[in-house]
This record gives C-alpha cells, sequence and structure tokens, in this order.
C-alpha cells in the first residue's frame, strides 16, 4: 500500500535534475504544513488520524475557508482515526467536481530501529526524513498547500475542487475513512475523476529522472492464511509429519509458482515505454512478450526485473509466520499469512483456489477478512494524459510520463466503487530503491518535493480550469 512508484526499468537513459531554489516564500509556508503533518504521529498503534485533520483544518480556515467548507469526520468507536474533506467551489456549477485524495495514517515506525526519532522531520544530505516523508504526507501537503493558494489567488477555479484526507489505508484491519466516505457520506466526495497517490516518478541511483508515470488502474490485496495441523509430540522422538516442514514444503511452492501473464491497455503502453528506454536484452523481450505471452524465453527475462514481474502477473509472498508451541515439542501448529497482489480482471476466490491447487491437502487455506473489493481499472484518456505530458514537458522537459499500473494498493478500491475513476498522479520522483517508504529512514530529496509541488499545482489548476 501507499506511494511507492514501481516505475520500473532495468537501466533508463535519464537527465540531470537543475538545482531547485528552496526559499521561496511560498515555499516555506508549503514546508510548515509538511513539517506539522509528518510530525503529527498517526501510526494506528499511538498516533492520531484525527489529530491531524484537526491541524489541516485550522490552516484551511485560517486562509479563509468557511466552516461549511470543512468537515471533519470520524465514529465513535475510532475516535482517533478521522478525517476531513473540504472544498473549494467552482464558477461551474454544472462541471462535475474533481477530488483530491490522500490519507494521513503511515505505517508503523520505531524509534529504536531509525536511529531517530521518526515523528520529527529531518533534514539530511539533501533529503527530508520522517515516517510518512512520502507516502502519504508529501502529496496530502500538496493538496492542502493547493487548495490554500487557490483560494488565496482570489479567482474560484471553473470546477469545483474536493479535498479528502482520510485514515486507515496503510492496516487492513483499520477503520479506513474512505471507505466509510464511500459507503455513508457519498455526496461529499461525488467528482468527475479523483487524483490519488501511486503515480509518480523514477530517478536513477545517480538523481537523474527516468520516467513519470500515471498510474491508470491497481492491483488488488489480499491475505491468505496457510495452516499445518500435527499433534505433536516430544522433541526427542521427531516424525515424518511436523507441522513446520509441511508448512515450509507449502511455501517453497507458493515461492516456485508463476502465476499466468496478464496484460492490460495500460500495462501494454507501459512496456512499450519501457522498451524503447531499456538496454538490451529487455528491450527485444519486452516487445516479444507483449506479442506473445507463451514466449517463455521473454517471459525468463523480464520477470527477473522484480517490478515488471509484479506488473505482469498476480503476484503471492509469505510475510509472517507462527509455528510451535514450546522449544523441546513437536509443533501442533504452523500459520503463515500470504499475501496476494492479485491483477485486475481475477479474482479472491480464484486466487484462493490456485493457491489450494499449489500447496495440496496437506495445508489448509483460506482468505482472511476483511476481503476488499477489487480496484475498477479508469479509463485510459487523452483528457487526464494530455494535460500532465504537456505540463511535464515544461517542468521536466525530455521526461516521458506513461500510463502505469500500480503493484501496490490504495483506497481507490473504495472511492472508485462508487463510480468515481481514481488516477495516481506524477510529479514527486523517487529513488530507485522506493525512498524507504514503509521501511527504515523513509525519504525524499528535498528538491523533487518542491519541483513535484509546483507541477502537481499546476496539474490540478489545468484540471480544474
Amino acid at each position: 500500500m501507499g506511494f511507492r512508484t514501481a516505475v520500473a526499468v532495468a537501466s533508463l537513459i535519464g537527465m540531470a535534475i537543475p538545482a531547485a531554489a528552496q526559499d521561496r516564500p511560498d515555499q516555506k509556508a508549503f514546508l510548515e504544513i509538511y513539517r506539522e503533518l509528518v510530525e503529527t504521529d498517526t501510526s494506528l498503534s499511538a498516533g492520531s488520524c484525527t489529530r491531524a485533520a484537526t491541524q489541516v483544518a485550522a490552516r484551511l480556515k485560517a486562509a479563509g475557508f468557511a466552516d461549511a467548507d470543512l468537515t471533519l469526520f470520524s465514529v465513535p468507536e475510532h475516535p482517533k482515526d478521522g478525517g476531513l474533506v473540504a472544498i473549494l467551489s467552482g464558477r461551474d456549477r454544472k462541471a462535475k467536481a474533481i477530488l483530491l485524495l490522500g490519507h494521513l495514517d503511515v505505517v508503523e515506525a520505531s524509534a529504536a530501529d531509525w536511529g531517530r526519532d521518526p515523528f520529527s522531520l529531518t533534514e539530511q544530505n539533501g533529503y527530508y526524513v520522517g515516517r510518512g516523508a512520502i507516502d502519504d504526507k508529501a502529496q496530502a501537503a500538496i493538496w492542502v498547500d493547493t487548495l490554500i493558494r487557490l483560494k488565496r489567488a482570489g479567482t474560484a477555479p471553473r470546477r469545483t475542487i474536493r479535498m479528502a484526507l482520510t485514515c486507515g489505508e496503510e492496516t487492513t484491519f483499520a477503520w479506513n475513512g474512505a471507505q466509510w466516505l464511500a459507503a455513508h457520506r457519498p455526496d461529499l466526495i461525488a467528482a468527475e475523476f479523483a487524483l490519488n497517490e501511486g503515480g509518480g516518478g523514477r530517478l536513477d541511483d545517480a538523481g537523474n529522472r527516468q520516467m513519470l508515470a500515471m498510474q491508470v488502474g491497481e492491483k488488488a490485496a489480499q491475505n491468505y492464511t496457510m495452516v499445518a495441523i500435527d499433534p505433536g509430540g516430544h522433541s526427542s522422538q521427531p516424525g515424518p509429519g511436523n507441522a513446520i516442514y509441511r508448512l515450509a514444503d507449502a511455501l517453497k511452492a507458493v515461492q516456485a509458482y508463476r502465476f499466468p501473464i496478464r496484460f492490460t491497455d495500460t500495462t501494454r503502453a507501459y512496456f512499450a515505454a519501457a522498451a524503447a528506454l531499456s538496454p538490451e536484452p529487455m528491450k527485444s523481450a519486452l516487445p516479444r512478450l507483449v506479442a506473445d505471452p507463451a514466449d517463455m524465453a521473454a517471459a525468463d527475462i523480464v520477470s527477473r526485473d522484480a517490478a515488471f514481474n509484479a506488473t505482469l502477473r498476480t503476484t503471492c509472498v509469505a510475510t509472517l509466520v507462527r509455528a510451535g508451541h514450546a522449544e523441546n515439542a513437536l509443533p501442533q501448529r504452523a500459520a503463515a499469512n500470504v499475501n496476494c497482489r492479485i491483477f485486475p480482471g481475477e479474482t479472491v476466490e480464484g486466487t484462493l483456489a490456485r493457491l489450494k491447487e499449489i500447496v495440496g491437502s496437506d495445508v489448509t487455506v483460506i482468505a482472511n477478512q476483511p476481503i476488499r473489493p477489487v480496484a475498477v481499472p479508469p479509463p485510459l484518456t487523452p483528457a487526464i494524459m494530455e494535460p500532465s505530458r504537456r505540463l511535464a514537458a515544461r517542468h521536466f522537459p525530455g521526461v516521458p510520463v506513461v500510463p502505469f499500473m500500480s503493484t501496490a494498493a490504495s483506497d481507490a478500491v473504495f472511492i472508485g466503487g462508487v463510480g468515481i475513476p481514481v488516477y495516481g498522479v506524477p510529479g514527486l520522483f523517487i529513488d530507485r530503491d522506493g525512498g524507504g517508504a514503509h521501511g527504515l529512514n523513509e525519504r525524499i530529496r528535498i528538491r523533487s518535493l518542491y519541483e513535484g509541488r509546483d507541477y502537481l499545482y499546476d496539474l490540478v489548476r489545468a484540471y480544474a480550469g
């Protein structure tokens, strides 16, 4: 989940990024918003999205938004998981709104692991470092900043702009604000389309720009549990029915299995662009595979790239293991969580059936609750792609903008479910390793943040008229 641009090209010809000024007064005002968001702990265990949403609402009100334009929401059972919807009214009441979507919650972070306070924004070696620095507080801060700048400009856009900042995106079992809005207050988020996380840009190791991506569709995330059961016994007399070994065999079978290759219009366009910028043998293998998914030689080459492989097919991977009950006893139970990212058009039930076939009858496989809906792929249209390309030519000359299917999952599953196409926007360039999102010392290049802010501000203006 979250903002991990998986624009994957093994080695691309990039363009050097010129130095960007970071001392404009408007940039300093933006940094205050960004810093406050990052330094507000919004983790599920100890943080509060409600506090962050309230802080954002106060900033919007100070910029001239009326109380009627701001809706803070939560439910009594989850008082710390609240969110905010803000509305900037447009001039044309007949024109459908656009929705700026972002999430306030972050993945858990331990100061002991980081070696610093993860909820303190630190400047280090040209980066901003902190939990949420990328996922998703960079874009959330840009959306807030964009509304403030447009409000203070004094000229209303043609379309109404709605912004929804929600909680619960990062944790499957958490209360999810986007899901609640879609189910209970769709009027607050009604829009022709939504702009979300999931797109972005890719840098090489030297900081050169490689590619910008507009996310048009995403995989579905679903967890499954595999369980092996045995009567157990004394560890001094081991037998063949060890639950841990049976589970291990099942997990090795999952590791070895490759789900069938699939393509969408978006992934075909993406791989065509990637082929044009890739070295051999990837350059030749990609078009061969798109033309013939049964070309196993081409499939082997393309699948060596982890992100390309994930864009080709459903993937399943073990993420958690729990086994045994005593160090001197044979295990009575061994269980593992297997996290699957399901390709559009495939189903949770179909993936479950395939996993059962892979592991056989010695291990039980079940689909974990909650079972989220499968994301609805939005249409790939010039109305979305052309403004992003036109502005990229001005902000990032020579860098291509390509449609891209995210291998992760986001709150688009809920927003798309009520008829609002959701696109992950380009603009924020991230290092090849994902900038540590969901991991240690999450970071974003300072100049990438400011340049992305300017690009996204212009992109919202272009879409909103």
